[in-house]
This record gives C-alpha cells, structure tokens and sequence, in this order.
C-alpha cells in the first residue's frame, strides 16, 4: 500500500502586528504644575524686568528731559527733540558713529579673514589640532574689561611689551594716549578676543559640509582654491550670516575695553560710551542718552531681524 501523502498546508503570511492605542496624556500632577510653573515663570520675570521693561522705558524716556531727580512728576516730555539735538548739536554723535563704523569694519576684515584662515587650517587635521583651538579660543572666555587691563599692560609707554619688543624704550610710543592711533590699537586688543570665536564657528561650519561635494569637484578638477571659493564656502551661507550678526553686535555694544583704558576719552568715543556718560555722568541727561541707546537698538534690530528672517524662512522651505 503506498503511503497517502499529506498536503502541505498553506502558509498564512502573518499580518502586521495590532497597533497599540497610544495612551491619552495623564494630567499633570499638582506638583508638576508648580515645577512647570516655575521653569517657565521665573525666567519670563526675569527677561520682563531686566530686558523689556528698560528697553521700553528707554523709547519712552528718549522723548524727554529729565535728570533723573525727583518723581515721574518731574519729567518734561519733549517730542523728538533729543534725536534733533543728538543729530545736529552734539559735537560726540557724529565723531562716536564713525568710531563704530571703524569699528565694524576692522572686525568684519581683520578677525572675520583671520578666523577663517585659521578654521580651515585646523580643519585638516593637523597636529596638535585640539591644543591649537583651545589656545586660540581661551580669550574669548576673558571679558571685554579683563581683555582692556591685559592690553592696558602691553601697551603701557614706560616699561611696555610692546615698545620693549619694538625696541622703542628710548623714544617710546603712546599708544593708548595718542588719539591718531589709540582707537586701531585697542582694535587689535578687540580683535585679539574676536578671532577665536569666528574660528570656532567657521571651523563648526566646515566640519558641517558634505564631503561628497569637496570629492566631486576635485573629479571635475577643481583645485583646492576652487573647491574652497566656489563649493564650501557658498554652502556655509548661513554660518557667514551668523558671523556677520555677531561681528555687527559685538561692534556696536564694544564698551567694557575703551572704558576701562580710558573711559572712552580722547579719540575712542563709541556710542555706547556716550549712553553711559549722559545718563549716570555728572550732569545726567537721561532723555539725551535714551536717545542714543534707541539709535543703538534700532541699527542693532535691523540686523537682528534681517537674521530672523533668514533663519525662519529656511525652516519653512525645509
């Protein structure tokens, strides 16, 4: 008798596995509405009272003349008559934009090309790399007054570094006194501190670059010059615009360096300086100097803005 063969059974491929219901969000436990309450409150407190609620009275007191004696009652509202004043009979105005005017561009070419050529150095590799990006950027952790003081010691007439090393001991230079030349020394000082951060966002920006694009141009037989100007820097577009939103902040609030030199006197007027001397100098115009902290904010917000706008226009084409 020959042996009945049983048919195989069909195998039933197995479906997808049943969806588990995700669990509703369970309400917040009382004390976690108080830890949430805290976490997001006492921030907002904070930025209301020491941002915009100064900032707010600034653009309100530009409009006045007040000493800032006495009561509310006290305050003479005036119009725009500040930003006249400020604009045509200030003899400082003028003089402290064009020092940051100066300002900006030094750093935009000196520190900005500096801090690139270094960023693109360290990004091959290098020996002793790690060493190198902690040297450049251990200033930049140093503030802007402690940065003056160093400065102040180096380019002291009797006795400083730099006249020592310039050999300049017999007949020596006034660097800091001399205002044809003390505004480009303490922007090197400035720029000294400046360059490790843009090296540090270049350098975070070619680490960001897609090797497949550096590869197919060295195949169309780019060189390296080529592949840099043509391919990886125009992909670092928006690090080039960070940059430039940093360099135009850090040159318009520059205050701590020409204050502790000099107390921004004797050819290193900023603008900046001109808000602190009129609103806690000796004669204290506080309508005048909100004037000019307005104008500070308002070139500062274009920038800003500008950033904003770019940022949130990228997000929403992605």
């Amino acid at each position: 008798m020959t042996a009945v063969q049983e048919k195989p059974k069909a195998v039933v491929p197995a479906g997808p596995p049943p969806r588990r219901r995700g669990k509703r969000a369970t309400a917040l436990a009382g004390t976690d509405k108080l830890v949430l309450a805290l976490m997001l409150g006492i921030p907002t407190v904070v930025h209301l009272l020491f941002v915009w609620i100064p900032t707010l009275g600034s653009v309100a007191l530009s409009f006045s003349r007040w000493n800032g004696i006495g009561g509310l009652e006290d305050i003479e509202w005036i119009g725009v008559g500040n930003y006249v004043e400020i604009f045509t009979e200030y003899p400082r105005f003028w003089p402290a934009v064009q020092h940051n005017l100066i300002w900006l561009l030094f750093l935009l070419i000196v520190p900005t090309s500096a801090g690139l050529l270094l960023a693109v150095l360290l990004d091959r590799e290098i020996r002793f790399s790690r060493i190198y990006q902690s040297a450049l950027y251990l200033p930049m952790v140093l503030s802007l007054a402690l940065v003056g003081f160093i400065w102040q010691l180096i380019y002291t007439p009797d006795g400083g570094l730099l006249n020592s090393v310039l050999g300049l001991g017999d007949d020596p230079v006034d660097w800091i006194g001399d205002s044809d030349i003390n505004l480009y020394a303490v922007l090197v000082a400035a720029a000294w501190r400046h360059t490790g951060y843009i090296m540090l966002l270049y350098l975070a920006g070619l680490k960001s670059v897609d090797p497949a694009l550096k590869e197919a141009a060295a195949l169309d037989g780019a060189s390296s010059a080529q592949t840099f100007f043509r391919v990886t820097f125009p992909v670092m577009k928006p690090v080039n615009i960070v940059v430039l939103v940093v360099t135009v902040i850090e040159a318009l609030r520059a205050f701590d360096i020409v204050y502790v030199i000099n107390k921004g006197r004797n050819g290193l007027e900023l603008l900046s300086v001109l808000v602190t001397d009129n609103i806690i100098g000796e004669a204290s115009r506080i309508g005048r100097g909100s004037a000019v902290a307005v104008v500070l904010l308002t070139i500062s917000l274009g920038f800003i803005i500008t950033y904003l706008y770019q940022v949130f226009s990228k997000e929403n084409r992605t």
